[in-house]
């Protein structure tokens, strides 16, 4: 079983339904769906956290999650702790998918703290819909294989197989800022995940940095980096794991 830490975030929207009304003209003005239409001060029940460079897209925070207000569209939606942890949230207005058409991008700072930098990530389409993302544990569970082991009192051996290529790597403990550990015995035989979790944008192309750390006290060690660029899919509606990158941590040595 992976060694994982970090809380699953729940996603939910809060939707709205109506009737149509029999005219043409009727149905313009008194359609009710899961949107709203909005300006930025009719929105009095929740604080504003963030937007986009040309303001088409702003977050704010709201009783249970966010407002999301997109090109005068808004609607609510359960994401956690948005502008909790003392980090501006990320609101960019893009095409990711590749269609052509742009989308709203979120990406909100969960936890934080000392060894913990944890971030989620939030695609909403033009309709305002959710865009479906592999978290960090399914991507993991199918992509990632490791095997940590202790080579002697000086090394540590990581083995890491991703999308069929093997690769070996050597850690002298002192690269850690470590002296030897003949004692050390380890309490896992694979990397564990879940502190250091960071999407980005780059050249319209959304990526996820997730470091493996080993337990060497006091705390978790990082030592290997997997950047994850996702494509989207068209034929399933939602994003997917593309390429997935692997180097290693650089400790800088007094």
């Amino acid at each position: 079983m992976k060694n994982e830490f970090g809380a699953m975030l729940l996603v939910s929207a809060v939707m709205f339904s109506g009737c149509s009304p029999d005219n043409e003209g009727d149905r313009a003005q008194k359609q009710h769906s899961s949107e709203q239409q909005v300006t930025q001060e009719e929105i009095t029940d929740a604080t504003f956290i963030g937007a986009s460079e040309g303001n088409e897209v702003k977050l704010y925070k709201a009783t249970n999650g966010v407002k999301l207000n997109m090109n005068g569209k808004a609607k609510d939606f359960q994401w956690a702790n948005p502008g909790d942890t003392g980090t501006d949230p990320q609101v960019f207005y893009t095409d990711v998918t590749g269609d052509e058409e742009k989308e709203a991008v979120i990406i909100l700072c969960t936890a934080r703290g000392t060894g913990l930098s944890m971030f989620d990530i939030h695609v909403v389409d033009k309709d305002l819909q959710e865009m479906k993302f592999p978290n960090y544990k399914e991507i993991v569970a199918e992509y990632i294989a490791s095997n940590v082991v202790k080579k002697d009192a000086n090394t540590l051996g990581i083995t890491v197989k991703v999308q069929g290529k093997e690769q070996n790597f050597d850690f002298e403990f002192a690269d850690f800022g470590f002296d030897p550990q003949p004692d050390l015995k380890l309490e896992q035989d694979e990397l564990a995940f879940g502190g250091q979790i960071t999407y980005f944008l780059e050249k319209q192309k959304i990526k996820l940095n997730l470091t493996g750390s080993v337990a060497i006290y006091p705390s978790p060690t990082y030592v290997i980096d997997f950047t994850i660029t996702y494509a989207f899919d068209d034929k399933k509606n939602e994003f997917i794991v593309d390429q997935i990158d692997v180097k290693p941590v650089e400790y800088k040595k007094e």
